[in-house]
């Protein structure tokens, strides 16, 4: 796809010069999605990437941000989504400086499974609706105690360090927090620090939130179900 000449003239780059850039910015955000488990991409390290090249064009790492967009999804069929720490003060400074990108998939759920979903990290994904959930029914936030209270009853203790599906336990959970499903918070209190767990934007995002509520649904009718034949 080929821009507008007019709006790389306000640049001073040419055609050439903005395809590398794009091509940069599509190679990088594959590469650290893959070498970080799915953790978000910030929006600064892209912008380094583009102005650390020379060119000092206030807007130009928006244009090719977008120019990325357009062809990550029309060449490789993934959607980049943006997103913001739901914390973000009024200060754009601070808000520019949380926004990072996740790469979401365009194919249908069935074809994905079929032909990209990856079998071996299925216990992940598992862990991660899990999770969720859990949060989910507590009303979106819950302390670190009382959500390894029920990980426990899964299974899963907090001190487990050699879990033969989740190696580090407590890193498996951490995991999430870089991945932005949930957000970590330390409170004081008069018992001393309590560190809460809630739900983080990527968790909160329309699709995956639909799909949260529907496997909860499943679960609390499937024990319903459980109760009314046993009585």
């Amino acid at each position: 796809m080929s821009s507008n000449p007019d709006s790389l003239s306000q640049f001073d780059i040419s055609e050439h010069e903005k395809d590398k850039l794009v091509g940069e910015v599509i190679r990088y955000i594959l590469f650290k999605t893959e070498q970080g488990s799915g953790c978000p991409v910030k929006r600064e390290e892209l912008t380094q990437l583009i102005t650390g090249k020379n060119y000092k064009q206030r807007n130009l790492p928006a244009f090719v941000i977008n120019e990325a967009k357009s062809k990550l999804s029309s060449i490789f069929g993934y959607e980049m989504r943006e997103l913001q720490r739901s914390r973000a003060t009024q200060s754009q400074q601070f808000a520019d400086a949380t926004k990072s990108y996740i790469i979401v998939s365009q194919l249908p759920p069935d074809t994905y499974r079929k032909f990209v979903e990856d079998k071996n990290s299925s216990h992940l994904t598992g862990f991660t609706f899990i999770v969720i959930g859990i949060i989910h029914l507590a009303g979106g936030k819950v302390t670190e105690e009382n959500l390894w209270h029920h990980l426990k009853r899964l299974g899963l203790h907090e001190n487990d360090e050699n879990h033969p599906n989740f190696g580090n336990a407590k890193q498996t959970l951490e995991t999430l927090v870089q991945q932005r499903y949930l957000q970590k918070e330390k409170v004081n209190g008069p018992e001393g620090n309590i560190v809460h767990y809630e739900l983080a934007e990527r968790a909160l995002d329309g699709a995956i939130y639909e799909r949260i509520k529907e496997f909860v649904t499943q679960i609390v009718q499937k024990d319903v179900n459980s109760f009314e034949a046993d009585n």
